[in-house]
This record gives C-alpha cells, structure tokens and sequence, in this order.
C-alpha cells in the first residue's frame, strides 16, 4: 500500500518553522553543527528505520518471542536493526563529543525516534528503553557506575530497562516490596519479583542493566522509603569484563495484544543468595530519580502513539485513493464509473479526523521535547527554569492525549478500509493492537489527571499563594 513512514516535509515544518530549532545553533554547545548536520542526522534515521526496522514490523508481530531451553529467542532481523541503530551512534547521539557522543539536541533525537516508532515500534522499544536507563546512569550513578556501565550501553553492547512494577501492585509504587540487603563490599542483594518489564530478558546484547526499585531494610514505609539500584544480567568486573550471572532469573514472558516483538517479562531477583545490586544516589530517594525516566517514557509513550496514528493514517489515505467503490450521491447513472472511496464525504471525514489527531498528537511531543532542551541548555536561567516548569505541567498531557486519540486514529482507518481493514493482510489491526497499549503504558489516564491535578497544579497555587 504505501511505504511512508511520515511526511518529511511536515516533520521538517515543526522542526524548523513552528519550534525553530536552527535558533539552537546559537548556543554554545551546538556552535559546531548546522541545518545540514540536523538534516543529515534526520535522513539517516530515515533511511535505517525504511530499511532495517520496517521490513521486519509484522514479522516480529507474528512470530513474537519464545522462552525455551531457558533463553529468549527472537527473530533475528531485530538484532540486525538494533546494530544498525547502534552503529549509527544514535544510542549516544545525545550525549557530549568527549563523551563518544554526537551532541545533538534532545529534540533532534526525538524527532529521529519518531521514524523509527513509525517504522517499528516494538523493536524500537529496546533502544528507547536503553537510551532512559543510560540517562539515568548518567545523572545519578556514582563516577565508578558510570565508567564501567555507561559505554557499553552507548555503544551497543549494553541494553537497559527500568523495572518497577511487581506482581502485587502496578502504579501504586509505594508499596513495591523487594527488598535490598546491605552486602559487606558496599553493594545490595536484591529480592523479589518485577513483572510487565519490557525488555527484560534477551540476545540483543552482551548484558541487560536493568533499574530497579526496592526498598533498603528498615527503611521507611510508603515512596519515601524506595531507592534505585543498577542490577546488571551479568555482573561487570572492575576491568569492564564480564563475570558471571548475576541472580536474575526470567520467570516467563508474557504474551501480549501488540508490541509482540518487544519482550514483556516475569523478572525473579534472588532466587539464590540475592541479585548483586549497585545503590544509584542517595538512600530511598529512588523514585525522585526515576522520575527522570518515567518522564522521560511517558512522553516517548506519547510519542509512539503519535506516529502510529500517523502511520494508521498515511495507509488509510493510500488505500482510499486507490479503493474504487460506489457513486456520488448526485450520480443517478447506475453504469457510471465508480469513484475512489477518498471523493465520499463521509471517508474524508474520517481521514480529516486522524489527520487531526495524528499531526497535532506529533507536534505536542516535538513541543516538550523542545521544553526538555530548553530546560538543560538554554542560556538564560529563567528561560530554563520556565521550560522546565512548563514541560513538568504538560507532561501528563502530552502522555495522555496522544494515548487516547492516537487510538481513536487507528479505529478510523480501519473504518476506512472497511473489510479490509479488519484482516491481517494489512497493517491496520496491527496499528490498532499496537497502540491500544499506549493508554496503559507508563499510567493511565486518571494516573496522570492524579499527577496533573493532585501534584503540578497543587503546586502551582500553593507556590502562587505564597508568593501572593
């Protein structure tokens, strides 16, 4: 039907013309790069997500992966796009020069992941994840940590997960209860079970670090008693090598609607004298620090959901030019030639409404990807105060309305195919399985409207009445 990931020219419209990232070349850090390097950057992201994650999507969706002979097997295209992302440098393409990173803007990156969500989202799912685990590391993991875990896991040899939700509560992170133990070498052994925790078991690469959550002894009850720890697949000696595995065993993987091809597992952390866990920051201030990811996610959540509707929509809008069927209501001639389905008011309605969706949906995500830039890099302080206020007030909307209408899109073009649209000869139903999970990932609707109204705004007139 179509081959279109998204519309370059309207991608390139909300980059240059409605955010004006060119007006970034300004700052001290990217004084080194130009329009052309940006664009560039762009193409390449394109034509790897055209050619490595495309091809594979519904592939991955019907071959989904296997737990047998205790290892995970997935189709081996995803290893091959994964390389191809990795060798690309967009693992670390974020990160500073000196650091072996491109020092791109965070909105540039974003932007280049849209391609490969539209492309693909379940394999997209593993570099996504690993780029949040590695930001984490980065700004919170002792200079030890990050020496010995943060390269591979710019490069590719290292993947990284976040592993918060356990069998016996969800979002209601405050009641997790594994457990962390003080081990005599200043490292944890960690106990207990996370489940739902994408990309949680694979052969993608050498280790998997996954962040977890848990709860030191004695520490107190509720979110204030919760730390992070860094708990590697396969512990890491002083010298960088590998050592032996570490006590994290997969109980299962779980079989999902959509997203297939990203693994969903049942994590069990010391089955045997505890998982080997590294204390990232201070002690119980670890759900502080992965807020920085869950941020992070909820707005990469929204953002695959964004092109998903996108994509829900490019292959509507191909299959109704092309689709003849029916008359025009003013044709009263029953021999007259039939028109393509997009001249029926009723068809351009629906494709009207995804377009809608879809493209507002994408330039809400570029808009705080834009706030998180300006939040880190802008030169004047109270520009970046601002746009990390900002980003922190609408990052339950941008999570939450692309989750909602993004479906809603997809609902729409398979109206539009009719039939058509409800057999697995064509990509719709996947779009809709795929971003029918969008909703859940990263909490629900009323998760966020708690966080909007019962944290951001609660906070906003508390400081304004102080102020007052």
């Amino acid at each position: 039907m179509t081959d279109s990931l998204l519309n370059d020219r309207d991608l390139k419209f909300q980059l240059y013309e409605v955010l004006d990232i060119e007006a970034l070349l300004e700052r001290p850090r990217y004084a080194e790069h130009d329009r052309a390097v940006f664009d560039s950057v762009l193409d390449t992201a394109h034509d790897l997500a055209k050619h490595y994650f495309a091809p594979h999507n519904q592939k991955g969706d019907a071959e989904e992966p296997v737990f047998e002979d205790g290892r995970v097997r997935l189709i081996p295209e995803t290893k091959t796009a994964w390389d191809a992302f990795a060798d690309a440098g967009f693992l670390a393409a974020h990160h500073d020069a000196e650091d072996g990173g491109m020092q791109l803007p965070e909105v540039v990156l974003r932007a280049c992941m849209a391609y490969f969500n539209a492309a693909n989202v379940s394999t997209t799912a593993y570099p996504f994840l690993t780029i949040g685990a590695a930001n984490l590391v980065k700004s919170f993991a002792a200079p030890e940590l990050r020496e010995r875990f943060l390269p591979p896991m710019m490069d590719g040899r290292f993947s990284g997960t976040m592993a918060l939700t356990e069998p016996g509560q969800g979002s209601a992170l405050g009641d997790i209860r594994t457990t962390a133990k003080p081990a005599e070498d200043g490292s944890y052994r960690l106990f207990g079970q996370k489940m739902f925790i994408s990309g949680g078991d694979h052969e993608l690469t050498e280790n998997i670090v996954h962040m977890v959550l848990a709860r030191i002894e004695g520490a107190p009850a509720g979110a204030k008693g919760i730390s992070l720890f860094l708990v590697p697949k396969v512990l890491v000696n002083s010298d960088g090598e590998l050592g032996a595995r570490n006590d994290v065993a997969l109980a299962g993987l779980l079989h999902k609607m959509g997203y297939r091809n990203t693994t969903s597992t049942v994590l069990s952390f010391g089955e045997g004298d505890g998982a080997v866990g590294y204390l990232v920051g201070k002690p119980h201030h670890g759900l502080a620090y992965m807020f920085q990811m869950m941020n992070e996610a909820r707005i990469g959540v929204g953002l695959g959901a964004a092109t998903l509707a996108y994509q829900s929509y490019v292959h509507a809008l191909s299959y109704a030019r092309e689709r003849p069927q029916g008359r025009l209501p003013s044709s009263k001639d029953p021999l007259s030639k039939q028109v393509r389905i997009i001249q029926h008011a009723d068809v351009r309605r629906l494709l009207l409404m995804q377009k809608a969706y879809a493209e507002g949906s994408l330039s809400l995500c570029l808009y705080a990807t834009s706030l998180a830039e300006d939040a880190r890099t802008a030169p004047d302080p109270e520009q970046a105060r601002q746009a990390g206020e900002l980003l922190d007030l609408l990052t339950p909307m941008v999570k939450s309305y692309p989750s909602r209408y993004g479906v809603i899109a997809s609902d729409l073009a398979i109206q539009v195919l009719g039939g058509a649209g409800y057999t697995r000869e064509y990509l719709l139903e996947q779009f809709y399985r795929d971003n029918r999970l969008n909703p859940i990932h990263e909490g629900t609707e009323g998760i966020q409207a708690i966080d909007l109204l019962g944290r951001k705004l609660g906070r906003a007139v508390a400081k304004a009445t102080h102020c007052s």
